[in-house]
């Protein structure tokens, strides 16, 4: 199953599962209906931003939308999931927008934590609402190369290569590479109830080593 198929699918399933029309989806997330929809028949490709949107309105976190641990491949009389996934079979997907790569490492079985890394090209900017959900996801950061300024409600973080970033999910967070080369970091997902199928970044932001640089407050 590739990537775009993949969305499509859990798309589906996340609605159906909450019983959203098309009509209700696009109320909750300002993504249109014609756009829902295409996304759901896997003839658009989404961003980052607009996975994002309707994350928010369906009350799960964006890596819901990579996750196949719901799709009934471990419900009785099937094979279980594996525990093991190779670096070949790791599903990718680049966002259309910044052109940062996305490889989910975690394997298929359902588990609470999940993995990811990321390939962030120099200079691109992605800005995730991650408005307040229902479950409590715990996040954190590991930079392996590069140059990346994580800004997590008002404050920003500049990171290098070895710092470690950790928050929970309820604030704006803006990923962006200042630096002329691309980033690459891993991304750890933990929600602290139950096996991972998120209900989405809930909490605040915790805690982490770097200095932090307070971003000055638009004038009204």
């Amino acid at each position: 199953m590739d990537i775009n198929t993949r969305i499509a699918q859990r798309l589906r399933e996340l609605r159906d599962a909450r019983g959203y029309s098309l009509e209700a989806l696009a109320e909750r997330s300002g993504v249109s209906r014609s756009n829902i929809s295409l996304i759901e028949r896997g003839r658009s490709s989404p961003t980052a931003v607009v996975l994002d949107k309707l994350a928010i309105g369906l009350s799960v976190a964006l890596a819901s939308f990579f996750d196949d641990s719901a799709d009934g491949a471990d419900s009785p009389g099937r094979e279980p999931l594996s525990p093991l996934i190779r670096r070949a079979d790791q599903p990718l997907w680049q966002d259309p927008a910044s052109g940062y790569v996305r490889r989910r490492l975690s394997p298929p079985a359902p588990s609470p934590l999940q993995l990811v890394e990321v390939s962030f090209p120099p200079g691109q900017r992605v800005s995730l609402d991650s408005a307040v959900h229902d479950a409590d996801i715990h996040q954190q950061v590991w930079l392996i190369e590069g140059r990346m300024e994580l800004t997590v409600g008002d404050t920003t973080w500049p990171l290098a290569a070895g710092d470690c970033l950790a928050m929970q999910l309820n604030q704006p967070i803006v990923f962006h590479n200042p630096g002329k080369k691309p980033a690459r970091y891993v991304v750890a997902l933990t929600t602290v109830a139950g096996p991972f199928d998120p209900g989405g970044p809930s909490g605040r932001f915790a805690s982490s080593t770097p200095t932090p640089h307070k971003r000055k407050k638009k004038e009204p």
